[in-house]
């Protein structure tokens, strides 16, 4: 599971480059300072607690609510 989510978080940074939403923000912020693997596994983490609370909250995922 760890590596599929690590795995869609690369896609994820790759797809973002040009967007302007607040998750491409955060990400372009990261890769300023950190290698694109760390940044790969950090949003994977992020990824993997939004799922849980959407999971045991059992409640709609509100995206300007979660990525701040």
């Amino acid at each position: 599971m760890r590596r599929l989510l690590v795995v869609g978080a690369t896609a994820v940074i790759r797809h973002t480059k040009d967007k302007a939403t607040p998750l491409a923000n955060w990400i372009r912020k990261l890769l300023e300072k950190k290698p694109f693997r760390l940044v790969s596994v950090a949003l994977a983490n992020k990824l993997a607690r939004i799922a849980w609370v959407v999971l045991t909250r059992k409640e709609a995922y509100r995206a300007h609510e979660m990525i701040a």
